[in-house]
This record gives C-alpha cells, structure tokens and sequence, in this order.
C-alpha cells in the first residue's frame, strides 16, 4: 500500500480484529486483509527437554482454577475435607510472574470454572464428579460456610482467589469440563490474538491444567507447563507422572523464575 493509501486509511477507515499479529484495514472502498505480520520478538527460554524460544507476540499464559473453591478456606475442597492448601502454591509465583508477563504485553486468560446456575449443559458424568454418591454438596448447591454455590458463574465459590489480580486487560474464560477447551472460546480467542505458544498453570497440574494443556496440544500449540506455578491436592506422584508426560508427549517445562529472568535479560 502506497503512503497516500496509508494516510486515506487512517483518515477514513479503521482495523478490524483484536489481534496484535493478525488485522484487516476497512475503508468505505477497500478491505486489506494484507496486513503485515510484524516481526517476531523472541525470546529464549530454559525448559526442559530442550531449550524453546518463543515469540512474545504469540505467547500467552493461560491461569486455570485458580478459584475459592479449590485455594481457600470455605470452598468446596475445604468442605469436602481434604487440604486445601497445596492449591494456594502457585499464587505468590504468580503474583510474580504475571506483571512481568503482561508488561511484556503477554496476554494473561483466566480460564475458570462458572457453571450456569441451572447446570442446563452438564451431563450426569460431570455432575457426579462433585457428587460422586448422589448427595451432599456438589456443583451449584450451597456451601455451608457462606451459601456461595460450588462453581457458579459469578459466585464466590468460582472467583479467583483474592491474591491475584485480574487486570482490565486480561480475558476470562468460563469452562465447564476439566479441559478449558472444551465447549468454550478458548481456542477462538486465542487464534484471533495470534497466539501460537501457551505458558500453562494453575490447579490442579495433573487434572484440568494438563488436560487443559493436551488439548492445546493437539490443535497444534506449542505448551510450556510452568511448573511452580502449578499445584494439585492429589498424591505426588501424580505431579511427577504430569511432568513426565508433558516432557515425553505434550511439550515442555520451566518455572517462573527462569521465565522472569529470560524476560529481565531480554529488557536489558
């Protein structure tokens, strides 16, 4: 496009799309879906197989279940009288790593659970994950510390723990399975923001963030697990079985100090 067609562009159109990497120019006479793509900013990551580098323009961190119900005292796990402290591992990692990420200008996806309070599109199966013996407390019912219904959209029980910011430029995504991919945008909003590399974490490591993280997988994104700030209440070899398998199969693993100082080295 020459620079006359530039400037009519800027004076009389405008860009559709979200996407940093990925844009239309509209004007009343032409739709250019020749946008340039711009210039990857890599950068250089210690994981494990093997080293990685990504494109800072095309990574995003995707933070699962980090809700009440699962980290805080009163929520479900609490409830059901297992610890729910493990849970609470990676918040302070994340409370370092996040900022760095998004002055980077790494989008973070909170993907949480935020069932509709009729349950209208869980079947029995998922139901009876929460309510394995038909009764009790289990999805959308009352807790008994403060009446909040297990993982409902816009309840305590599925806020986000009350140490982490959500930040107005953050996306939330309410899934409504242990994959954060199934039956939700995710995938969509990812592909409009041009992302083609995941960092993943949350809870629990070894239920819906890696099968969050194999999801991703198969649908050809490159997976980083940042592993410290990921947490599970089950046994530990569970952890080590996830690790494992997500350096053997799914993609690779790194922790959020390695993370921030690839980006501190980067910046200077």
């Amino acid at each position: 496009m020459s620079p006359k067609e530039n400037k009519e562009m800027a004076a009389n159109g405008g860009t559709l799309g979200s996407g940093r990497t990925y844009r239309w120019n509209a004007t009343p006479e032409r739709i250019d879906m020749a946008m340039k793509s711009p210039d990857p900013v890599p950068l250089d990551l210690p994981t494990a197989p093997q080293s990685v580098t990504v494109d800072l323009l095309r990574t995003a961190i995707v933070v699962i279940d980090m809700q009440n119900d699962f980290c805080s005292p009163g929520g479900w796990v609490d409830h059901i009288g297992a610890d729910y402290v493990p849970d609470r591992a990676p918040i302070e990692p994340l409370q370092a790593l996040l900022p760095e990420l998004r002055e980077a200008g790494v989008p973070v996806i909170w993907v949480n659970w935020g069932n509709r309070p009729d349950l209208a599109n869980m079947p029995p199966n998922q139901i009876h994950l929460y309510k394995p013996a038909g009764t009790g407390v289990g999805l959308g019912d009352p807790l008994p510390s403060n009446g909040a219904p297990v993982l409902q959209k816009d309840s305590w029980a599925a806020d986000v723990v009350d140490e982490l910011t959500i930040e107005p430029q953050d996306i939330k995504v309410d899934k409504y399975r242990i994959s954060g991919f199934w039956d939700t945008p995710l995938d969509s909003i990812l592909r409009n923001l041009g992302v083609r590399s995941i960092l993943f974490a949350g809870v629990n490591t070894d239920q819906c963030v890696l099968h969050s993280l194999t999801d991703a997988n198969f649908l050809g994104y490159g997976c980083i697990l940042v592993e410290d700030c990921c947490a599970t209440t089950s046994p530990e070899f569970c952890t080590e079985a996830t690790v494992w398998n997500v350096k053997k199969c799914f993609g690779f693993v790194t922790d959020s100090k390695a993370v921030i100082s690839a980006l501190k080295s980067r910046s200077a």
